[in-house]
């Protein structure tokens, strides 16, 4: 697709993810079109096709190509402890709240290959919150999901991954939880022990319950508004009174019509707290 995107491209790129959600079920119809346009043109480039027209035609016939089509149009680009301010607070500023309710449920929602989760189990474990939590880890790509229980990264990522632990205020080395194999280095699997992984999908799928810590971050970015409000609606609901959610640095709640459910409680590390229902109600009053 070219720099300025014809009208017919346009459409192109609506019958496209329109067949995929009908013949697939993968709903991407709500997904940002500036960055769906470019993934959609990665997917054309790897499958040698002219025209979006074309990987339409292929897809439709060739369901082998599926596990290539969720590769291209989902965004898996992640790194433990990223923006380590962000897991800093939640150990400084969160964890303390979390340590008051004897059992812990965390959803990390959109894992990609998992370096969020083993950041939030390690974390957890550092502030002996483990043996107590229970992780949900979720995302619409089976391929990454399928990576994220393995555990297994690349050995050049590493120094990155060690630098971000350390100014997130690791209490270890995080050489202490992976072992070098394979050509990488794979974490402990003792980290996704208390680990369900799912497939789960933040424009057609439903909530989680009572979660008490939320972390779905550079998810947002990729979706329209209305998809956004619906996603931010799935955490609104699924978020025990007082739980919190955390978002990307690039993320926010203050154009979201369920802004008013949510208390900015760092709003530097975009981290925010849901609302009881008679604070909240004070909030839409003007009271509070």
């Amino acid at each position: 697709m070219t720099g300025h995107t014809s009208v017919s491209e346009k459409i192109e790129l609506d019958l496209l993810v329109e067949a995929i959600h009908r013949r697939y079920h993968y709903d991407f119809r709500s997904y940002s079109r500036s960055s769906l346009s470019r993934r959609a043109e990665l997917l054309r480039q790897r499958l040698h096709c002219d025209t979006l027209s074309h990987v339409q035609a292929r897809l439709l016939r060739e369901p082998e190509l599926l596990p290539l089509m969720i590769e291209c149009l989902t965004v898996q680009v992640s790194e433990m402890f990223r923006d380590p301010a962000y897991f800093r607070t939640l150990r400084e500023e969160v964890i303390p709240h979390l340590r008051t309710f004897p059992s812990l449920k965390v959803w990390v929602a959109g894992c990609s290959a998992g370096e969020e989760l083993y950041s939030l189990a390690i974390l957890f474990r550092e502030e002996g919150l483990e043996a107590r939590t229970l992780f949900y880890a979720t995302d619409t790509n089976p391929v990454a999901l399928a990576r994220a229980e393995l555990g297994i990264y690349d050995l050049d990522r590493i120094p990155l991954f060690t630098e971000n632990h350390r100014k997130a205020g690791g209490r270890s080395s995080l050489s202490d939880y992976y072992t070098a194999a394979y050509g990488g280095a794979v974490f402990d699997k003792s980290l996704r022990a208390r680990t369900v992984f799912a497939e789960h999908s933040l424009a057609s799928d439903q909530v989680f319950s009572e979660m008490h810590l939320i972390s779905c971050r550079n998810v947002l970015i990729y979706f329209d508004s209305n998809l956004q409000d619906r996603a931010l609606g799935l955490f609104r609901d699924s978020l025990t009174r007082g739980g919190f959610l955390g978002l990307g640095m690039n993320e926010s709640l203050r154009f979201s019509q369920h802004a008013d459910a949510f208390a900015a409680f760092a709003p530097d590390e975009r981290i925010y707290r849901r609302l009881a229902m008679v604070a909240q109600m004070e909030t839409r009053h003007g009271v509070a």
